[in-house]
């Protein structure tokens, strides 16, 4: 193996300073030279809606394709971003401890989501998080946005947007926390499934000795756990990374796996359960099993999903 590692990464602030912290834990782990590689996807080159792009993937195709070609040794992806059925040729080779899954409200005025004003305008581009702002709060203007994190800030201004709806975890990479104004409960605004995670893909092959060292210490047992059983309920709902659905996990101090996991529309369905966090078949089995409770309760009608299909066997 060369003494230089390729590290694919989209070129937002965000995304570079995700891939920086990756890739230098990579580094100090392997002693391996780690180079970024900025590549542009669609999900970058447009600014049409997401669900009009079609959403699943929209940011991680052209990524993924440089590692098939050999362009990039390794890719940095939101785990959020990824498309739950795995590509043929790739795996999910590290996922790193997880930041603050929460969504958060920016606004003017310190607003919290209880006092922004009756009619005000709040940005998303988000259909999970448009569906749950209309639940809590129906008297609120919904606008559909689009724009890197700082852009998005930017329209919180008089004669704008009153808020906008960011992810937490986004907004401390970049060292933007003091614009939070509201930390919104996983009981008010569900997840998105991954949200605050990342994944660190490779090639399916047999990994040269310092990158494999590397990728071990990189990894966080409780953080893939917690996004496996998340990322199966997509995947049993087949829903894309843009549908409105939330899942959200965690280990809890007694080993315990909890999950949460919704789907809205007009209306919210919200499920949850538990098992012991013992592996990655278990972490699987209760989100496959919350799914299907979900669709046994209408949330194809409900969420507007494609009609399903016999799931996948692809795992995380």
């Amino acid at each position: 193996m060369s003494t230089t590692l390729r590290l694919g990464t989209r070129g937002s602030d965000l995304a570079l300073t995700q891939s920086t912290t990756v890739a230098e834990a990579l580094a100090a782990s392997s002693g391996l030279d780690v180079r970024l590689v900025r590549i542009r996807t669609e999900g970058d080159r447009s600014t049409a809606s997401l669900t009009t792009l079609g959403g699943t993937g929209v940011f991680a195709a052209a990524l993924r394709e440089a590692l098939l070609a050999g362009d990039i040794d390794v890719a940095v992806h939101s785990l959020k971003d990824l498309p739950s059925a795995p590509l043929p040729g790739l795996e999910i080779a590290a996922v790193p401890v997880r930041e603050d899954p929460r969504d958060a409200l920016c606004a003017r005025e310190g607003w919290t989501l209880t006092t922004l004003p009756v009619g005000a305008r709040v940005g998303t581009g988000s259909p999970r998080r448009a569906a749950q702002l209309r639940l809590a709060r129906p008297d609120l203007d919904v606008v559909d946005i689009r724009g890197n994190v700082p852009t998005r800030l930017a329209r919180v201004a008089p004669g704008d947007l009153d808020a906008v709806v960011l992810a937490a975890a986004g907004l401390s990479r970049l060292g933007l926390l003091a614009h939070v104004t509201d930390l919104l409960p996983t009981d008010v605004m569900l997840p998105a499934p991954g949200q605050g995670a990342l994944a660190v893909e490779c090639r399916a092959e047999e990994h040269a000795p310092p990158l494999a060292a590397a990728l071990r210490e990189v990894e966080d047992p409780a953080t893939r756990l917690a996004v496996v059983a998340e990322r199966e309920v997509l995947r049993v709902l087949e829903a894309g990374c843009t549908a409105p659905v939330a899942a959200h996990a965690r280990v809890d101090d007694a080993g315990r796996l909890l999950l949460t996991a919704g789907v809205f529309g007009g209306d919210g369905l919200v499920r949850s359960g538990a098992a012991d966090a013992d592996d990655l078949t278990t972490a699987r089995e209760l989100g496959a099993a919350l799914a299907h409770e979900l669709l046994d309760a209408g949330a194809v009608e409900l969420a507007g999903l494609p009609p399903r299909s016999d799931a996948s066997s692809g795992r995380l």
